[in-house]
C-alpha cells in the first residue's frame, strides 16, 4: 500500500476520500491519523486557530473497525470514513458537551444527538467537538476556551456561533464540519472563514440532544463545507423525522431521496432570482468604507448569477422589513423548557434548570454579553408582537417572490468583514456585526451561503440564497451552480 503522504488531504473532498479508499491508497486510520496531525500542528500551536475544544479518544479505534467493515463488505454508508466535526452544542457519546462554558466543563451526556446516529450510522466519524459562542450564541468566544480565530487573519474573529465548526472547516481540520443556528450561527462564520454553510428550512433536522432544542424552533443544525457537494452529501443523511424532537413532523415528506444527486451546474439558467439590497444586519453601518467594500462584492456576484443565466430582478422590495424584523423578541418560558428538555436526557447534568445555572458562582465568569443574553427579561407582550410580526412578514416575503414570480431571493451573507477579536471581548464589545436574520425570523424558510470573494482588503465576504419553505433542494442547487461558476473558495495561508 502507499503512504498516506500520497494522499493530499487539503481541499480533499468526500468524492477524494472514497476514490482513495477504493483504489486501497488510504485507509480511514491512515486519514484520521492525517486529520489529528493537522489540528496538533494548527489548532493550539503555530496559527493557533484555536477551533476545538475536545478530541474524539476513540476516533482511530472507530477508524480501525470502519477499515475492517471495508475489507469484509465494502462501506457501511454514504459516509463510510468520513472525519466530522461537530459543533460543542450537540451530544456525541464519546466526547463532553460544554457549550464552551465553564458553566458545563466536564459535562458527559453519555449519549449521541439524534444527527450524530444518523451520520454515524452512514459512516462518519467524529473527529472532534468545535468551539461556538458561549452558550450558543454569539462570536465564538468562550469562558472555557478563549477565542476563536479567523482562518484568513489571525486577529479577527471567526465568527459565531459556530465559528469553531466554520473554522475547522476552512482549515482542513476535518472533511465536514457541523453547525447550529439560531440567528446567524451558521451562515456569517462560514463566510468569514471562506466555506459554504447551510441553515435547512426548520423541521428537515433534528435537534434532539442538542442544546437549545425543542420546545423552541428558531435553531437549526446544518453542515459546512468547503463545497456544495459535500455539505449536500452530508445533509443527505442528517434529515429525517425525530419523535423527540416535534418540529421535525413539519419536515416529513419534504426531503428529496437524494439532495446530492439533483445538484446540477445550469441550474441557474432561467431561474428568476430577486436581488434584496435594503441593508438589515444586525448593527450594520452602510456607510462604512467596510460596508462599500462587501457591496463591491455583492455586485460582482450578482452579475455573475446573471451570466450563469438566470433572470435577475434588482432591486426587490419586501414590505415593511426593517420595522417587522425590529420586533423580534424571545421567550424565557421556551427558554426554560428547553433547558429541562435537553438537561433530561442527559447521563450527568450539571443543572436542572436554567435558573439553577445563573445561581451558580461559575455563571459570574460566562463573558457579560452572553450572561447578558440570559439574564434578559423578554416580556410576553413583546414575544407576541414578535410572533405576529413572523407571520406578517413570512406571507410579505411569499408575496413578494409570487408577484415577480422568483425562484430565490439573494442578498448579502453579511453586510460586514470579519470584526476584531480585541473589539469582541472588550469594549466596544462588537458582536455578530452586519448579519442578516431574515432566514431565522421566518424559521420556515432555507437559506445557504456560498463565498463571493474577498474584498480589497482581503477580507472574505458571500451571497445567501433564500427561498420558500422546504424548497431547500432548489437553494442547494443555486449555490451549488453559482459556485462552479466562480469557484471562490480560497484555502487559508495560515495552515498549509
Amino acid at each position: 500500500m502507499a503512504t498516506p503522504n500520497a494522499f493530499k488531504i487539503v481541499e480533499t473532498t468526500i468524492a477524494e476520500i472514497h476514490a482513495a479508499y477504493r483504489a486501497g491508497v488510504l485507509t480511514a486510520r491512515q486519514l484520521v491519523q492525517m486529520y489529528l496531525d493537522r489540528i496538533e500542528a494548527y489548532d493550539k500551536k503555530g496559527p493557533a486557530i484555536n477551533a476545538l475544544v475536545s478530541l474524539n479518544p476513540k476516533a482511530l479505534e472507530e477508524a480501525d473497525r470502519l477499515d475492517a467493515a471495508w475489507r469484509a463488505k465494502g462501506p457501511v454508508g454514504p459516509l463510510h470514513g468520513i472525519p466530522l466535526i461537530m459543533k460543542d452544542q450537540g451530544d456525541v457519546k464519546e466526547m463532553p458537551t460544554t457549550l464552551g462554558s465553564v458553566l458545563f466543563k466536564g459535562h458527559m451526556p453519555g449519549r449521541d444527538s439524534f444527527v450524530v446516529a444518523r451520520l454515524k450510522e452512514a459512516g462518519a466519524i467524529f473527529l472532534g467537538k468545535a468551539t461556538l459562542g458561549e452558550l450558543g450564541a454569539g462570536d465564538t468566544h468562550g469562558s472555557l476556551f478563549g477565542s476563536t480565530r479567523n482562518v484568513y487573519d489571525l486577529e479577527r474573529t471567526a465568527g459565531g456561533s459556530s465559528g469553531g465548526s466554520g473554522a475547522a472547516a476552512s482549515a482542513n481540520f476535518c472533511a465536514v464540519a457541523i453547525g447550529q443556528e439560531g440567528f446567524a450561527s451558521i451562515r456569517r462564520p462560514a463566510i468569514w472563514n471562506g466555506v459554504v454553510g447551510m441553515r435547512p428550512t426548520a423541521g428537515l433536522v433534528s435537534r434532539g440532544g442538542v442544546f437549545a432544542g425543542w420546545p423552541s424552533i428558531n435553531g437549526s443544525l446544518g453542515p459546512m463545507a468547503r463545497t456544495v457537494t459535500d455539505l449536500a452529501l452530508v445533509l443527505d443523511s442528517m434529515v429525517g423525522y425525530d419523535p423527540t424532537d416535534p418540529i421535525t413532523a413539519r419536515g416529513v415528506g419534504h426531503a428529496p431521496k437524494s439532495y446530492a444527486a439533483l445538484l446540477d451546474k445550469g441550474a441557474l439558467k432561467g431561474a428568476r432570482i430577486g436581488i434584496l439590497r435594503e441593508p438589515i444586519g444586525f448593527d450594520t453601518e452602510p456607510g462604512s468604507q467596510d460596508f462599500h467594500r462587501v457591496t463591491e462584492v455583492f455586485d460582482k456576484a450578482v452579475a455573475d448569477i446573471r451570466a450563469a443565466g438566470a433572470e435577475i430582478v434588482d432591486p426587490v422590495v419586501i414590505p415593511d422589513l426593517n420595522r417587522l424584523l425590529a420586533l423580534r423578541a424571545g421567550s424565557n418560558e421556551d427558554e426554560d423548557d428547553s433547558f429541562r428538555e435537553y438537561v433530561k436526557g442527559s447521563a450527568n447534568p450539571p443543572f436542572a434548570t436554567r435558573r439553577e445555572a445563573m445561581a451558580s458562582p461559575l455563571f459570574q465568569q460566562v463573558l457579560r454579553s452572553n450572561r447578558a443574553r440570559w439574564e434578559k427579561n423578554h416580556t410576553p407582550e413583546a414575544h407576541h408582537g414578535y410572533l405576529k410580526a413572523r407571520e406578517l412578514l413570512m406571507t410579505l416575503f411569499l408575496k413578494v417572490m409570487a408577484d415577480y414570480r422568483l425562484d430565490a431571493i439573494v442578498h448579502k451573507a453579511v453586510e460586514h468583514t470579519a470584526t476584531l477579536i480585541k473589539d469582541g471581548v472588550n469594549p466596544p464589545f462588537v458582536d455578530q456585526k452586519g448579519v442578516p436574520h431574515l432566514n431565522t425570523f421566518l424559521v420556515f424558510v432555507p437559506s445557504i451561503v456560498v463565498p463571493a470573494g474577498f474584498t480589497k482588503d482581503n477580507r472574505a465576504a458571500g451571497i445567501t440564497f433564500l427561498g420558500r419553505p422546504y424548497d431547500d433542494a432548489n437553494m442547494i442547487r443555486f449555490a451549488y451552480a453559482y459556485e462552479q461558476a466562480t469557484r471562490h473558495r480560497r484555502a487559508p495561508t495560515a495552515t498549509p
